[in-house]
């Protein structure tokens, strides 16, 4: 009997890509979701873009490599979790799984990652593409808050393995809260937060990647801001770190230190006045809307399981922070209601404990054998 060859598996972000197969831990590439093309028509034209034959059309770049072209037009097919240019994201899939992946797509079925909300258009042109322009046998659109419910039953914190809980899903174009109800998603009460790992840092160009390690380096969530200032000015030689790299284009050597913006970057998802004055509601009271606009038979469970899925929630002490300020909203909730009920809920209203479990990659689950 043949050996049927392993499923593929794509997850399409707005700043990475993960690809691999099936059965392995981990994925085979992390790459940016950026294509370098060159450009014979005006910027963003895709019907002239179509009229392109030839040897033209196939001299573009993905991933690392396309941000290494200087003479290239750097494009990023998707925005915000949703693929706005979809003859680039075919382009881009072609390389992913000749050039990278290495495999005939009549071969191996493929399971891909979408957003939450996404449009049905969307669904189809994705669908489309892989069984038109490359005849797979097999797809499956899973969505991804549903992928880190089920990665998140590695952990160890785990005791009971179940599809309800609320994702806290941020990457590095978009913020979503998404409650799952025994793995479907409640629609009508995923919450969008206009805050992401592109607003921690908005650098130069040439500047981004210097923002990005110094931001994956050395960046962390403090448990109280006021206190964090203080420490920093007492002992300044202690805490302020010392960030060393060269420059991409004179190639010379730099340095910059890196203080308060250790704590202040991350601090925008707790206080997002700082770089969204028309949003000033911190990511705790998000959570604690979104469960309470859920049927009353599911808020308890979600309160019981809730998920950090995306880069941008790896920061240090992320979840411990987020678990803090969520039980501060709840127990204050639930004091106003004793004291309007003049103390007869007392013993029938539990402090809600939120256990949080961090989902390292959404994929991995998927990855592990036997999954």
């Amino acid at each position: 009997m043949a050996v049927r060859p392993p499923p593929c598996v794509i997850d399409c972000g707005t700043g990475y890509t993960k690809i691999g197969y099936a059965g392995n831990t981990e994925p085979q590439f992390i790459m940016p979701s950026c294509i370098a093309i060159r450009e014979t028509a005006s910027v963003g034209d895709q019907a002239q873009r179509r009229l392109m034959k030839g040897v033209d059309d196939l001299d573009f770049f993905i991933g690392d490599e396309a941000i290494d072209k200087p003479n290239y037009a750097t494009k990023w097919p998707i925005r915000h979790g949703i693929v706005e240019d979809w003859d680039l994201m075919e382009k881009f899939m072609e390389q992913v799984i000749f050039k990278y992946l290495r495999a005939e797509p009549e071969d191996h079925s493929f399971l891909m990652t979408e957003p939450p909300l996404n449009t049905p258009e969307n669904r189809e042109y994705l669908a489309e593409i892989m069984f038109e322009t490359f005849n797979v046998p097999g797809l499956y659109i899973a969505v991804q808050a549903v992928l880190a419910l089920a990665a998140s039953w590695t952990s160890r914190q785990v005791g009971e393995r179940t599809l309800t809980g609320i994702v806290i899903d941020s990457g590095d174009g978009v913020t979503h809260a998404i409650p799952v109800a025994e793995g479907y998603v409640i629609g009508s009460c995923i919450k969008h937060i206009p805050i992401a790992e592109r607003e921690i840092g908005i650098p130069p160009e040439q500047s981004l990647e210097t923002a990005k390690a110094v931001k994956e380096r050395y960046c962390y969530i403090c448990p109280d801001i006021v206190k964090e200032f203080t420490k920093y000015d007492m002992d300044p030689g202690k805490w302020i770190k010392k960030y060393k790299g060269i420059n991409a284009i004179s190639k010379n050597e730099f340095q910059i230190d890196v203080g308060y913006e250790r704590f202040l970057g991350p601090e925008i998802f707790f206080h997002p006045e700082f770089a969204n004055p028309d949003f000033m509601q911190p990511i705790s009271d998000v959570v604690d809307e979104v469960i309470q606009n859920c049927p009353i038979d599911v808020r308890r469970p979600l309160y019981k399981n809730i998920v950090l899925s995306g880069g941008s929630t790896m920061f240090r002490d992320f979840g411990r922070r987020l678990q803090r300020d969520l039980k501060r909203v709840v127990d204050a909730r639930l004091k106003m209601s004793e004291e309007l009920s003049g103390g007869r809920i007392k013993n029938c209203c539990p402090v809600v404990q939120s256990p949080l479990f961090r989902c390292e990659q959404v994929l991995y689950f998927i990855w592990k054998p036997r999954s």
